[in-house]
């Protein structure tokens, strides 16, 4: 009886793995962390059932996992058109995928997709303000961050975000400081320039009326071309 029990649980298994779809099949071999054999198998799930978006989410996963960051953008750009519920999810992963590859203008619009898809998606928030941090955008970077604090206000990730946002407002108030202080100088240069190309001029002024005043003094000496004649 055990022996007959033993060969039914084995029948029971075997029938089980048989019966395993391709998309069944493909997420356990990457939840075991096999990329590589998941690939296969999940592209034929894709195949087979075009309209699960999961299916696109993990076969673009496996595609990362196998440092094949083009495969993944194309397979995410794929599902984003019939995304449903999960387009800020499919978004958020784009721009993840972007800013791997160091595109931050292209990472920061597909994050701004996922925000516009879900208002409330907080990583999207955070992962474009660090795109932001990275292309120069810091104001922007700064509202991101704040606003992903009002999201998240119990985030672990809270003392890190405030401490950048301090550094980063600091920045700011040392570079218009800098501003400020350029400014002063440029203008008293200016403003001393000035004052020299005034004094020069008056200078040449004051000799150009003195140069004047000795050529109508000459002007009014009377020449006399005659001879003298003595008398006797």
């Amino acid at each position: 009886m055990r022996k007959l029990c033993l060969i039914m649980s084995i029948m029971a298994f075997c029938t089980s793995a048989f019966s395993q779809s391709p998309f069944t099949k493909g997420e356990e071999l990457l939840m075991r962390n096999l990329p590589g054999e998941a690939l296969p198998v999940l592209e034929a799930a894709m195949e087979e059932d075009p309209a699960n978006i999961k299916t696109y989410l993990y076969l673009a996963l496996t595609y990362l996992q196998l440092n094949r960051p083009d495969d993944a953008i194309a397979t995410y750009l794929k599902a984003l058109p019939r995304g449903g519920a999960e387009t800020p999810r499919i978004a958020f992963n784009l721009g993840n995928a972007y800013f791997d590859k160091g595109n931050t203008a292209m990472a920061v619009k597909y994050y701004s997709q996922a925000i516009e898809a879900n208002p409330a998606y907080s990583p999207a928030y955070l992962n474009r303000a660090n795109a932001l941090v990275k292309g120069g955008a810091l104001r922007d970077a700064i509202a991101d961050y704040q606003y992903y604090l009002i999201l998240e206000p119990h985030s672990a990730k809270r003392s890190q975000v405030e401490q950048l946002v301090a550094f980063i407002t600091e920045e700011f108030a040392l570079a218009e400081r800098r501003r400020v202080e350029e400014e002063a100088r440029a203008k008293a240069e200016a403003e001393r320039k000035q004052r020299l190309l005034e004094e020069v001029s008056a200078s040449l002024q004051a000799a150009a009326e003195e140069t004047q005043g000795l050529s109508a003094g000459s002007e009014n000496v009377l020449n006399y071309d005659g001879e003298f004649e003595l008398e006797e």
